[in-house]
């Protein structure tokens, strides 16, 4: 699962079915795996909003 959200964090383009398999290999079904997903993509996304917008960054 950590791979998996590394490599969609740092690598997006590159994920393809086989990491959704090796998911699913290690006991991990759809429901999960679009948990997984949603929630790494959903912190990536709002890291990139709140970076955008100098949240947290001194003035």
């Amino acid at each position: 699962m950590l791979d998996y959200t590394a490599k969609l964090t740092k690598e997006p383009q590159r994920i393809t079915p086989a990491d959704v398999d090796r998911l699913r290999s290690v006991g991990f079904d759809d429901t999960a795996i679009l948990q997984i997903n949603l929630i790494a993509s959903f912190f990536n996304y709002i890291n990139r909003v709140a970076d955008g917008l100098g949240v947290g960054k001194p003035a």
